[in-house]
């Protein structure tokens, strides 16, 4: 079997995958073709493409969801194959379908097999019928609270809601008992259909301690399916993948040949073609259920390709121009360990509320053997409340897996961003987690450790404060002309005729702030490193300035420090208050309260959507609300004030 062969690739699709999947595209000699919404105009994808086309719209809905746009977009640029990336379209068999109407080539799986496994109630009544282990629950047509309530009741608490026709941890929530139940479904139908147009949810039973283990399928159209090993993404946050190594370990040879075997029968059931993921939860016991498949290649794919050497993305083109696959399954590699990180633009200290803004400072690490970045975001660049707040991905490779863990430490020391807040600390505390380390893994590993993963912040030490004052002076940019640099009039170190040589200065620093009276010690900035001498003991700290902000690497964390002015800062304390503010950029999907409504303590004022998920604002302490200043279905700022109680 053949196909028309592929010259020009249109990704449907923005950020990471857009430039990783171009990137081999390019690699191959082909034409890329990226499309944007009228937010990402300037985005890297659109800028790293060779033509774009501009979809218009600012949210998903109105741009990356518009298939219509997306064929157009393909027919003008003469893109023969169009590839959905992950998220948004990638597993909508109805997308699949226009494409191949309109003469086009879908870099995925058919139609029929979207179909078949796309949806997860339709997956698990497959599975069901094939003989395949499923966790309990409910898969069922009737979406109404009773058919769930009965359901649960059945299955018994704690349960999972999740949504039907995606993943990423959109529209999925944990019910502990029944009174949760109708917020719960509510909340996670919203977000379902938000995220994927389809509001259909199922049920199940929430396992305890168990572990995420996943297979790599790939069919070609010949009948050939095989397993490209396995991965282990048991690290979830909210039900969405934080840390993704291959292969899982402690996992034995007949455990990977029975998942994978198992998993490539699932596939060729359904005529399976391209890259796709059997996922499974494997007990303590070794038994492993069916959870889902999905018909896309997956978020955590480089994990895979650094233990097999084998290039995804180029395989899903060959097989869409109907090659066969280039080896057998006694064949393929599987050499050393690899993990794979996601870093988000994110607040760990509040709750991992999403983050919007100006990239003002964006540093990847070097660039070396067993290294690899996977991003779509560079410096001045604005992250959009509109979109998934993922910035990319640090993949480590090693001979073991000590020295992948190791590796992936350093390149995470070795990342610099500032101008918004993101998860990279809190990426850093679990990897150097001696749980971790030794491969205790399950899908409690954050909840368990959450202390030491999420320590409360502390007051910053006096070394710091004495250290980022040091940088902050040193690095100030000059002021005098070139041939004023030696004058004793223009130096820095606060000199005065008759006392000691000494600088004072007010600093700020998450939400900390420290008057510093600094005398010269030798302290020196050379480039962007700090050296302090101590006790004989020269160290070195990564400090960069960024117009009026420097960051300094400190204790495993980069700290933008800034300076303070405490007038004014009590000026702006005062006039902001009175108001229940936005958290982020958003728009407001439900207003809960009406003026003069009295509220308890935690109650639900305002529900804010934002980066594709539902944030909820509550009551800080009982009252009666006072004022509204919010709309269902209006975009808000952060900083906005919202609700004002009394």
């Amino acid at each position: 079997m053949s196909a028309p062969r592929i010259t020009t690739v249109l990704v449907a699709n923005r950020g990471e995958i857009a430039c990783r999947v171009m990137r081999t595209a390019k690699a191959m000699g082909l034409t890329t073709v990226a499309v944007h919404s009228a937010t990402d105009r300037q985005a890297r994808h659109s800028r790293e493409a060779d033509i774009c086309v501009d979809l218009g719209g600012s949210k998903a809905a109105d741009s990356y969801l518009q298939i219509d746009k997306l064929i157009a977009a393909a027919q003008a640029s003469g893109a023969q194959a169009i590839h959905p990336g992950y998220g948004f379209l990638s597993e909508n068999a109805g997308f699949a379908r226009a494409i191949e109407a309109a003469g086009l080539i879908f870099l995925g799986p058919p139609a029929s097999a979207i179909d078949a496994m796309g949806s997860k109630s339709a997956a698990k009544a497959l599975m069901e019928t094939a003989g395949v282990p499923l966790v309990p629950g409910y898969h069922g047509a009737e979406q109404d609270l009773e058919t769930f309530r009965l359901a649960c009741e059945r299955i018994g608490y704690p349960v999972l809601l999740k949504a039907t026709a995606g993943g990423g941890g959109k529209g999925m929530k944990v019910v502990e008992h029944v009174g949760e139940l109708a917020q719960a479904l509510a909340s996670a139908q919203r977000e379902a259909l938000s995220s994927f147009g389809d509001s259909r949810m199922l049920v199940e039973k929430y396992l305890l301690k168990p572990r995420h283990v996943e297979i790599q399928v790939f069919a070609d159209q010949h009948g050939h399916c095989l397993y490209l090993n396995e991965r282990d993404c048991s690290i979830q946050r909210r039900h969405q993948k934080v840390v993704e190594e291959a292969p899982a370990p402690g996992l034995s040879p007949a455990q990977r040949q029975a998942m994978g075997e198992s998993a490539v029968r699932a596939a060729q059931a359904i005529g399976y073609v391209g890259a796709g993921t059997v996922e499974f939860l494997l007990d303590a016991r070794g038994e492993f259920f069916f959870m889902e498949m999905n018909t896309r290649l997956q978020v955590e794919h480089p994990v895979t390709e650094a233990i097999t050497g084998l290039d995804l993305v180029a395989w899903q083109i060959r097989v869409a121009q109907g090659e066969a696959l280039p080896m057998t399954q006694a064949q393929v590699p599987l050499h050393g360990h690899a993990i794979e990180v996601r870093l988000y633009a994110e607040d760990p200290g509040h709750d991992f509320l999403p983050a919007a803004g100006r990239l003002a400072l964006y540093r990847e690490s070097a660039p070396g053997p067993g290294r690899r970045v996977d991003s779509g975001v560079a410096q001045g660049d604005v992250i959009s409340p509109f979109y998934d707040p993922m910035l990319g991905k640090l993949i480590a490779w090693g001979e073991n897996r000590e020295q992948a863990r190791l590796r992936l430490l350093a390149m995470l020391d070795e990342f610099a961003i500032g101008g918004l807040k993101t998860n990279i600390g809190f990426l850093r505390r679990i990897i150097a987690h001696p749980a971790f380390a030794e491969a205790q893994l399950d899908t409690g590993f954050i909840p368990r450790h959450q202390a030491q993963l999420l320590p409360a912040p502390g007051e910053l030490s006096d070394e710091f404060w004495e250290a980022a004052a040091q940088a902050f002076i040193q690095s100030q940019p000059a002021l005098q002309r070139d041939d004023e640099r030696d004058s004793p009039w223009a130096a820095t170190t606060g000199l005065r005729l008759g006392l000691a040589a000494q600088t004072s200065l007010h600093l700020s620093c998450e939400e900390q702030d420290r008057a510093v009276n600094l005398a010269p010690d030798g302290a020196e900035l050379h480039g962007e490193y700090l050296h302090r001498t101590q006790q004989g003991v020269r160290r070195q700290h990564r400090a960069i300035r960024q117009g009026d902000s420097l960051y300094l690497h400190w204790g495993g964390e980069l700290h933008c420090i800034k300076a303070y002015d405490p007038i004014a800062a009590a000026d702006a304390s005062h006039s902001q208050q009175g108001g229940l503010t936005a958290p982020m950029n958003g728009s407001i999907v439900r207003v809960l309260v009406e003026v003069g409504q009295q509220v308890e303590a935690g109650a639900q004022l305002v529900v804010l959507e934002a980066m594709k998920m539902e944030h909820s604002i509550r009551a800080p302490e009982a009252g009666v609300v006072k004022a509204l200043f919010c709309a269902e279905g209006e975009m808000v700022s952060e900083g906005s004030a919202l609700v004002e109680l009394e």
